[in-house]
């Protein structure tokens, strides 16, 4: 599968192109700023794209109007087709975030429910519905809402209509954008057989066409794994990467991976591949919540170096700030052109690294040194063994441990590492040692 020697760039297309929030319905081509910033998506070292939603929606994107249609706010179909061939041309897959749990109330078959209530050919395709109601809009008629969030209409998945217009839609996104997977938004909504038919789907429609879903907490195998999803997002290290780094305590994130990835037969998701992140369009910027900012290079490099999919979002490589408290909107901003600087160089020679290094791809996980300011993890698969360091304090720490070898290549910065006498790691540190055999 591809995505699993990926590194993705996630970009919130209405808040990057920067449309309206509210939609006016007036048709721009915002997406093709997508295709400027391809040069600097190639040089970061990322080479797939997640975009958020884009289709026709009231406001935010993820309360869909229209499956088939580009949101005016961003463009033509066309257009976006034409940021798909580019992005293609350069070598960059495309990934589409798929919200089949709910619909706006803007959507077309629900309009039709409010239009013509039991008469409507459509009745059955929301959860939930009961004409003796009444909902906070006052329709005369009462509807599930996603999570209490009535501008969000729940979908009944077990309909197949639902099921037969939503696969329809996406049969036309790869055959208009030649997209090459979905991130299904709050999959942990979803019904496993609704998962398992999409799956079964896909597979006939493209070949290595990739299923990620939203998981936020629980067992993320009640949804990954042979004829369900191939990933997930990996939540439960998202808030042990940087509540590590603020409390200074590495065992939390560590032993999060160990749970996670180990050799032991207990390990959940041994051989898997979750999306990893430190930030997202929905939480806030890594910079702005870590306490010191000198730990910025350093959570990226614990996320490059543990198992799963590096996922960057835009505007954080140059270490944007944005706190979740501010709304949603100061999470999604637009820019007028990308930035670059140290951060941006360190983050482009980790995903080199993790994109050419089969350890860091598919190896295993295993802690060698652990202390509440320094660790050390091997990554390791047959014929290739890639150490982790990284030091987050304001001192260097020698580090005794047996590495097996004399020498090791640090794939970041090409120098050749002595392990004879222990291993110094600078102060706010990060070292990918390449073992060598």
């Amino acid at each position: 599968m591809w995505a699993y020697e990926s590194v993705f760039y996630q970009i919130y297309p209405l808040g990057f192109c920067g449309a309206p929030f509210e939609n006016d319905g007036v048709l721009t081509s915002r997406i093709l700023k997508v295709k400027e910033w391809i040069p600097h998506i190639k040089k970061l070292g990322c080479n797939a794209i997640y975009f958020s939603p884009l289709f026709d929606s009231d406001t935010h994107g993820y309360n869909t109007r229209d499956y088939t249609k580009l949101d005016p706010r961003l463009g033509t179909n066309e257009d976006f087709a034409d940021v798909c061939k580019a992005l293609h041309k350069e070598g960059i897959k495309v990934v589409l975030d798929g919200v089949f749990n709910h619909v706006g109330r803007g959507f077309w078959a629900f309009q039709d429910v409010l239009k013509n209530r039991e008469g409507s050919a459509y009745k059955d395709w929301f959860a939930g519905i009961d004409f003796g109601g009444n909902s906070a809009y006052n329709d005369g008629l009462w509807y599930e809402g996603w999570e209490g969030n009535y501008d969000l209409v729940k979908l009944n998945q077990w309909n197949p209509q639902v099921r037969e217009h939503i696969f329809q839609a996406v049969k036309g996104w790869i055959e208009e954008f030649d997209i090459d997977g979905l991130r299904l938004d709050v999959a942990y909504c979803l019904d496993p057989d609704f998962i398992g038919a999409l799956r079964r789907f896909c597979d006939e429609q493209k070949e290595d066409f990739y299923l990620l879903g939203e998981m936020l907490h629980g067992d993320y195998n009640r949804l990954m794994g042979d004829g369900l999803l191939h990933s997930a997002t990996n939540y439960e290290c998202y808030k042990g990467l940087f509540s590590s780094f603020n409390s200074m305590n590495m065992f939390e994130i560590i032993h999060s991976l160990h749970r996670q990835f180990s050799s032991e037969p207990w390990s959940l998701y041994k051989g898997k591949h979750l999306l990893s992140f430190v930030d997202n369009h929905d939480v806030t910027r890594v910079a702005s919540i870590l306490g010191n900012e000198k730990h910025l290079p350093l959570i990226y490099g614990m996320m490059f170096g543990m198992p799963g999919i590096p996922c960057v979002y835009y505007g954080s490589e140059w270490g944007e700030k944005a706190d979740k408290s501010q709304g949603d909107p100061a999470l999604r901003p637009s820019f007028d052109e990308p930035q670059w600087n140290a951060l941006t160089d360190l983050i482009a020679a980790l995903a080199e690294a993790k994109k050419n290094s089969k350890a860091l791809n598919y190896g295993g996980f295993r802690y060698i040194v652990l202390t509440n300011r320094q660790c050390i993890f091997a990554r390791e698969t047959d014929g290739e063994r890639v150490l982790v360091a990284i030091n987050a304090d304001e001192n260097s720490y020698t580090a005794h441990f047996d590495a097996g070898c004399g020498q090791a290549t640090d794939l970041l910065t090409g120098q050749v590492h002595d392990f004879g006498g222990g291993s110094e790691l600078p102060p706010y540190s990060v070292s990918f040692w390449k073992m060598e055999r």
